[in-house]
């Protein structure tokens, strides 16, 4: 009796033994107190008990064992979800930390760990073995004096990068004698830059003192590997000053929108919660102590906030992980982050990048233009022909019958095309690397040139391609070092070439140069390539260049521009003197360096336009077009020039053949920003092509207007985008349209993009697996995204919804039913059930069915497929939303109230009975609840019902203390739970049949 309130009922029962007994009310005993029953008791016999008697114990704990399980279980599973993670992570840097190393010392060569290394030290690196901290390239166990680098791991690129030590230690007799020597480095301040180093080598104690320029070729940045040789280097940067570290952004803890959702759902429920514990303390009129009322009645419906919510969602999102993982359809999909797999369901905007994503980044030479003529792929046997005439016809030697013009054409011909071949073979930083084959070892194919054993290694895959077609058309590089090269003739003639000085190809210069001299004749020669917006202000005039180079794109070709120019042995001397001195400027080195390779680049011989085609992954297209017709909206964020990235974007279907296109022009000014996009907005439905350079500025003036005008087209195209703006457009579409986006690379210049979007998904490609590995979803193949939306990400979210809107109306109803029962009895603060009851009705009695709803859907996953216009009735968020989410708490009250009124006016003289009456009848409406929820049995959910049945049934003989077993055998307890469940459900059927009859679904119509 609480705070001496009467709890009478309103509608007093019959007694069932004549009389009652004073001091104790009804309820006591459907409480789960059981029948009161008179007692003899024996002196001294406590062994001679007629029944069984509660142990002499008071108990004022809130929490048993049993009950506080629900409530630990929640933050068990999130700690050790949390936990596991760090571990792992824990003992990768473990393993990583403790990875031993050689360290020259005076001692000698002694064994140190990673985590040991300082700056200073000598580290000797094996190779296959992991750089430890950035240093600078000393010396290499090559006899070609340089080494290569895989760098996947840094920049996402698979191609090998060539590395030359510092020429002053190479040449040094023993390793050992590095530290008889007096020298340091200067070396810049640790930056982000991975692509470009600024340093010195000096040599105090030479005669004279030695001084060696130090850039980006000199160095092993950490997480590198050393493929060839054994290199020894200083150490410059260690731990948070690596490169590697500067250049990995913490990511963002991503929490799904549906959890947020959830979350705000849950609010409103802690709100209920709280007016209704007022509402029952108002209406004892605050009487007494009415502010612990208000505590001891936010205890007793605090039903209403489900705790088990939060653990059956994590465990269905790694349900779904776990059927995503094991789909045979997109095998080698891996789940990162099974934290947010119904993201996937609710995507708008996808953002892809281009080479390697949606191209395979495997390049095939497909054009070679020389102004006046052109040779594509079914005349390359000319080419060949003419290649091989250049090495075996002497230059004077003509056919007698020729007329002398066409001698002289064909000539030219002939030489042009040959110059322009050399020039190919010539202009990269291509090296061929011979492997043993199980028939000839390494050292003979690299003596012999075996073509079998050879591999180029670049690191670029157009460069490689170009060298590949050259050694397709007769002319072959078969041999590189450090300062030489060998390019075999149709013939078999080796010709050898000096490598006086290389410029590497840089995303600011866009181009690369190589000067040369021929062994055989002694002419030196300046060859470069480069994208056509640079190399047209370097080559002599012309006509022909920009309108072939525009042509080419628009097949979506590669394109290149080569030229040459000859040096005489005085003008070479000269450059190398200003170049030298150039490179060893500490300050402005990057301007003082291009200043005087600009005073070469002028005038320049143009030789040739090369074209390479970047082929499509395999259904790029039925996959956009899914995409499309699932409601997506597809932008393209690329590194590529305009027109290869629009002619892509055609050929993919990104951009349908009968859409407009408006590209954007160049600006640079607030003015020409305004002009440009006021045409723009006068154009409707129309695909969007947009330099970066340009989109710095819109998005520098004109945010906000550019955004809303970008968002309404059906497809847009940036290009020449730095990683950096990739993100920055993400994060843009985020805050703008408060839709989901998705980000899908492969490299490592796609991983910001793919942290910042709600969806990162990463393709493991040519560029190696750091777009991949920093993912939330990893697949092999493009095509496989249009599964991963279509099917598990549909089927996550609809599932989701399902379960966290049965969760909350399995509580809401036996908290409505506790709600009753406490106005009944003039709203005392007294719980409807105790003990067991309460944790077996959320766990074993309802768990199994309700969370067999993981294993739902609506529809097959091929009729997903065909028919994407399913997914985007999932984009307005409808599966879970207030109005659901109402009707949902509207079913709980009618329920609720319906079994524990039926139980009250249904009990007649057997007021203990109410408990097993009510009871049953909510375990058995749960039950037919999830069968009207389901949509396509499973199996295990026809097994899951009968478990959970059964096992209520089986717990009966030990409840004996909550309800009475010899009444839940009568006919009368049956008819009862009969007619209360069937008030309860049978209205919720009738319904569901009328919707499915006059408004059906959208689904419907397929499943039939």
């Amino acid at each position: 009796m609480t705070d001496n309130i009467p709890l009478q009922p309103v509608r007093r029962p019959k007694r069932h033994d004549g009389k009652h007994r004073n001091g104790c009310c009804p309820w006591s005993r459907c409480c789960g107190m059981g029948d009161f029953r008179p007692r003899t008791v024996w002196l001294g016999h406590p062994e001679k008990r007629e029944q069984r008697y509660p142990r002499n114990v008071i108990n004022n704990q809130k929490y048993n064992f049993f009950t506080f399980l629900p409530g630990g279980l929640v933050l068990i599973i999130t700690i050790m979800r949390e936990a596991v993670e760090e571990i792992r992570c824990y003992l990768r840097d473990k393993e990583v930390n403790s990875q031993i190393y050689s360290k020259l010392s005076t001692r000698g060569t002694v064994k140190v760990k990673s985590s040991g290394i300082q700056v200073g030290d000598l580290i000797i690196v094996e190779k296959n073995q992991r750089v430890p901290a950035d240093m600078i390239f000393l010396r290499t166990s090559e006899r070609n004096g340089s080494c290569f680098l895989r760098t996947d791991q840094l920049d996402g690129e698979t191609d090998w990068k060539l590395r030359l030590p510092v020429a002053c230690t190479q040449r040094l007799p023993t390793a050992a004698d590095l530290l008889q020597i007096r020298s340091y480095v200067y070396a810049e301040e640790p930056n982000i830059d991975i692509h470009n180093f600024i340093g010195t080598f000096t040599r105090e104690d030479g005669d004279p003192p030695v001084n060696e320029s130090l850039s980006i070729e000199n160095t092993l940045w950490a997480s590198t590997v050393v493929a060839s040789g054994t290199v020894v280097g200083v150490v410059i940067y260690t731990g948070k000053e690596l490169r590697s570290v500067m250049n990995t952004s913490n990511p963002r803890h991503k929490v799904g929108l549906f959890d947020l959702e959830v979350n705000c759902l849950t609010k409103i429920l802690f709100g209920a919660l709280v007016v209704v514990s007022l509402v029952m303390v108002a209406l004892q009129h605050f009487a007494g102590r009415w502010y612990l009322q208000i505590f001891r009645f936010l205890l007793l419906f605090s039903h209403i906030v489900p705790i088990s919510l939060r653990v059956n969602l994590d465990m269905g999102k790694m349900v779904f992980s776990w059927m995503i993982k094991k789909d045979s359809k997109i095998p080698g999909t891996v789940v990162r982050a099974s934290t947010i797999p119904e993201q996937l369901g609710r995507i708008s905007y996808l953002l892809t990048d281009k080479t390697g994503t949606l191209t395979q980044n495997e390049m095939v030479f497909r054009r070679l233009h020389l102004g006046t003529v052109a040779y594509g792929m079914d005349s390359m046997d000319e080419v060949q022909s003419h290649v091989f005439s250049a090495y075996t016809q002497p230059t004077h030697d003509a056919p007698a019958s020729r007329a002398p013009a066409a001698t002289k054409v064909r000539k030219s011909i002939i030489s042009r095309v040959h110059e322009a071949v050399k020039a190919i073979a010539l202009v990269h930083n291509v090296t061929p690397v011979y492997e043993s084959n199980g028939v000839t070892d390494q050292a003979e194919a690299e003596q012999h040139y075996e073509d079998t054993c050879r591999v180029y290694q670049a690191s670029s895959p157009d460069e490689v391609s170009l060298v590949q077609w050259t050694e397709s058309v007769g002319l072959t590089l078969v041999g590189r070092d450090q300062s030489s090269m060998q390019l075999r003739t149709p013939t078999g003639q080796i010709l050898n070439f000096t490598i006086l000085q290389i410029f590497p190809f840089t995303y600011e210069s866009k181009r690369m140069g190589i000067i040369v001299r021929d062994e055989s004749t002694g002419e030196i020669t300046f060859y470069m390539k480069g994208a056509d917006v640079v190399m047209a202000g370097i080559v002599q005039y012309n006509d022909w260049l920009e309108e072939e180079c525009g042509n080419m794109a628009r097949e979506g070709l590669r394109v290149l521009v080569v030229s040459k120019k000859s040096l005489t042995e005085e003008q070479y001397q000269d450059f190398e003197a200003r170049y030298v001195q150039a490179k060893l400027s500490v300050h402005d080195r990057s301007l003082k360096v291009a200043t005087v390779i600009e005073s070469l680049e002028m005038e320049m011989e143009l030789l040739c336009l090369t074209g390479v085609e970047d082929q499509l992954q395999t259904d790029v297209r039925p996959t956009l077009e899914i995409l499309r017709n699932a409601g997506i909206k597809v932008w393209m964020l690329t590194g590529d020039k305009l027109e290869t990235a629009t002619c892509t974007a055609k050929n993919a279907h990104l951009i349908t053949r009968n859409q407009d296109i408006h590209i954007f022009r160049p600006v640079t000014t607030r003015g020409e920003a305004h002009l440009e996009l006021n045409a723009f907005r006068r154009k409707h439905d129309c695909a969007l092509v947009i330099s970066g350079d340009s989109l710095e500025v819109c998005l520098k003036y004109y945010e906000y207007e550019f955004m809303e005008l970008a968002c309404q087209c059906p497809a847009v195209v940036c290009c020449r985008c730095t990683p950096t703006q990739k993100a920055q457009i993400v994060r843009l579409l985020q805050e703008r349209t408060g839709k989901l986006t998705c980000a899908v690379g492969d490299g490592g210049n796609d991983v910001s993009m793919i942290q910042e979007a709600d969806c990162g998904v990463g393709v493991e490609g040519k560029e190696g697996k750091q777009a991949s590995l920093a993912a939330d979803f990893s697949v092999t193949q493009f095509k496989h995204l249009g599964r991963l939306l279509m099917v598990h990400g549909r089927n996550s979210y609809k599932r989701s919804a399902a379960l966290s809107q049965f969760v909350i109306h399995r509580s809401l109803c036996i908290s409505t039913m506790q709600a009753v029962f406490s106005s009944v009895f003039y709203f005392a603060s007294v719980p409807l059930y105790q003990g067991f009851l309460i944790i077996g009705y959320s766990t074993i009695y309802t768990m199994f069915p309700v969370f067999s709803l993981v294993l739902d859907k609506d529809v097959k996953s091929e009729v997903a497929m065909l028919y994407p216009e399913l997914y985007k009735d999932l984009l307005k968020g409808r599966p879970l939303s207030f109005k659901t989410f109402l009707i949902w708490v509207l079913i709980s009250i009618y329920q609720g109230s319906i079994i524990m009124y039926g139980a009250l006016l249904l009990f007649e003289s057997e007021f203990v009975h109410i408990v097993a009456i009510s009871f049953t009848s909510l375990i058995l409406t749960e039950l037919l609840m999830v069968a009207l929820t389901i949509q396509t049995w499973h199996w295990l959910m026809i097994v899951g019902e009968l478990l959970s049945l059964a096992c209520y049934v089986a717990s009966l003989v030990f409840l004996h203390e909550f309800i009475d077993v010899y009444f839940i055998a009568t006919v009368s307890f049956l008819w009862k739970v009969t007619v209360i469940t069937l008030v309860s459900c049978l209205p919720l059927y009738i319904l569901k049949y009328l919707r499915r009859r006059f408004s059906p679904p959208n689904y419907s119509k397929l499943t039939s």
